[in-house]
């Protein structure tokens, strides 16, 4: 009789993650990492070779905001390790559960520059939930356990875990893969405080012209049905942050659709008149709020988070709950009354119709125009993914979803390259549902290799490149704030896109006038399978409405400014 082989630690960390029922890892091999890769052959977990590190972490992303589940990452020490860090930190930033695995040097070489040793933990320390460096072989189902328990409990985030090589290759010789987890210091929140909730429901008797505001903590609590029974109920109108899209419906006639420094005019009307504004999962951050001592001054402020730390940071509250959305929102409809807000619906209709969103076609094809027939031809049912920049404010503004899920976006971090990878993530995560990448020219540039990992996968991405040949955000702000003094943002010499997608083996399609643009987007978004669109817009637009950083709604510009403006103070 055989006796049965005993597993290395990196055996044993690959059947942890199995019995976690985690179906897909996206890396790239290396030295360090090789006998985790080597306990992949066979496993019943599928390996996903991207071709770049940060590409792989912008995957597990767009898998975990689809799917809820944590996306799990392996690559390399050293320079495949903090190839990782924009990917991690875009994650942290956004509060996206994500295991990062790392090979590392030896332990009897730690700390002495060994050849490919990069102290990720130390790197990285800043944008993780947290990290562990494993020093004991027989430690790794704890960590595993505990890092699939900590990225996804209370506020998601992502954790790194760091592998020296002896560590992986070692015998596992422990009791069990599913062994008790030691995390002392590491605390959730409890059930909800029901006093809190109390407190709040009854600040709203009285209010005239409440407003709800919908952040991406709802989107992760999936409280959107939640929201939408209270909405109805109060008849209060709905706004959402960038990331907090689609959890409460944009065509729900509550919707205000997003607010903020590119949110629609009637909006951020909305936040300024309003004499109560709740807040469900929103940081209250500076694209919303870019001055405190403006912000909604004659209204109470309630606010509805997991982190307590976001409590009383920016936006002091008149009553808060710290707990789960959906939870606090369930018991929050049972307490509170119909509100009479007939009038303030007439006066938000009245600035709905006064400043809708527009665009115009005299000048030629527009990213507006291009994104509106996407919205349009799709009928708003596609899993969209963005880039940052000006094309991610408009398909915020003209994609309407009503689906949380079925937005992915880098928010906090603003990462040009996340779109396309996260593309591949919500594919992988959604076989069957239909994703569209909306990709500036620049961000795509700095993701596009992943075009290999789209055809080899056979996944039917559809990449919608608008190309201006600008940094075109930045390019805004330079003429509107440094009299048009450009600098560092002329992207002239941009490749011929259809053409590079067909070097991978991919269908590309272009378009550059406007009676081409419906004809185009039908015939590519009913391609079976990948492809990408070259969309040549219009070089200098820009978008409105815009409340310069620094500036309240206040200040909200609705059209083209005629005079200089005055510099803003805060970032782009």
């Amino acid at each position: 009789m055989t006796a049965k082989k005993q597993p290395n630690g990196a055996e044993a960390l690959i059947k942890c993650l199995e019995n976690f029922g985690v179906q897909y890892i996206w890396g790239l091999s290396g030295g360090a990492a090789i006998p985790i890769f080597d306990a992949l052959v066979g496993s019943k977990i599928k390996l996903i070779l991207t071709r770049h590190e940060q590409g792989a972490t912008h995957i597990a992303d767009g898998y975990a905001r689809v799917t809820g589940k944590p996306g799990v990452v392996l690559v390399t020490s050293g320079p495949g390790a903090t190839n990782t860090v924009t990917g991690i930190m875009t994650a942290m930033m956004d509060s996206v559960p994500m295991i990062v695995l790392t090979g590392q040097t030896i332990t009897a070489m730690l700390g002495k520059d060994a050849f490919q040793e990069a102290d990720i933990s130390g790197i990285s320390m800043p944008v993780v939930k947290h990290s562990y460096l494993v020093k004991n072989t027989n430690d790794i189902p704890r960590v595993i356990k505990e890092a699939w328990h900590i990225c996804q409990t209370g506020r998601p985030g992502p954790v790194l875990i760091d592998l020296p090589k002896d560590i992986t290759s070692a015998p596992f010789s422990g009791d069990s893969l599913d062994p008790e987890m030691d995390i002392p210091g590491y605390k959730i929140p409890a059930k909800p405080s029901k006093a809190d909730i109390l407190k709040m429901a009854k600040m709203f008797k009285g209010a005239k012209k409440p407003l709800l505001l919908i952040g991406h903590g709802a989107v992760i609590a999936n409280a959107g049905d939640a929201i939408k029974r209270l909405a109805e109920k109060l008849h209060a109108p709905v706004t959402n942050t960038l990331l907090g899209k689609g959890e409460f419906p944009e065509t729900h006639k509550l919707s205000l659709g997003m607010l903020g420094m590119h949110g629609t005019a009637y909006a951020n009307k909305a936040l300024i008149n309003c004499d109560l504004i709740l807040s469900i999962g929103s940081r209250w951050d500076d694209r919303i709020n870019g001055n405190n001592n403006e912000f909604c001054v004659n209204a109470k402020k309630l606010h509805i988070d997991v982190d307590f730390a976001e409590i009383n940071k920016i936006v002091k509250p008149d009553a808060w709950v710290v707990g789960n959305a959906k939870e606090v929102v369930e018991e929050l409809v049972k307490l509170v009354e119909p509100l009479d807000t007939a009038d303030w619906l007439k006066e938000l209709a009245f600035y709905k119709n006064e400043y809708p969103l527009k665009y115009s076609n005299a000048a030629g094809l527009t990213a507006q125009k291009v994104i509106d027939t996407c919205y349009k031809v799709t009928q708003g049912k596609a899993i969209v993914t963005t880039d940052v920049g000006q094309h991610q404010m408009w398909a915020a503004q003209f994609y309407l979803s009503d689906k949380g899920n079925y937005w992915l976006s880098s928010g906090g971090a603003g990462t040009m390259g996340y779109g396309f990878p996260a593309a591949i993530g919500a594919q992988f995560a959604d076989p069957k549902a239909l994703v569209v990448a909306i990709v500036g020219d620049g961000g795509f540039q700095m993701t596009l290799y992943e075009l290999s990992t789209v055809f080899i996968h056979k996944l039917p991405v559809k990449v919608l490149i608008i190309d201006n040949k600008y940094l075109g955000m930045v390019r805004q702000w330079q003429e509107l704030f440094f009299d048009n003094r450009l600098s560092g943002v002329d992207l002239e010499g941009n490749p011929d896109f259809k053409k590079l997608a067909e070097a991978y083996g991919i269908k590309g399609f272009h378009m550059d006038r406007v009676d081409h643009c419906e004809h185009v987007m039908k015939e590519a978004m009913a391609f079976a399978g990948p492809c990408v669109i070259h969309a040549e817009v219009i070089k200098e637009d820009n978008v409105f409405p815009m409340i310069p950083s620094g500036r309240s709604a206040h200040h909200m510009i609705i059209e083209k400014p005629t005079g200089k403006m005055e510099k803003p103070t805060g970032s782009t």
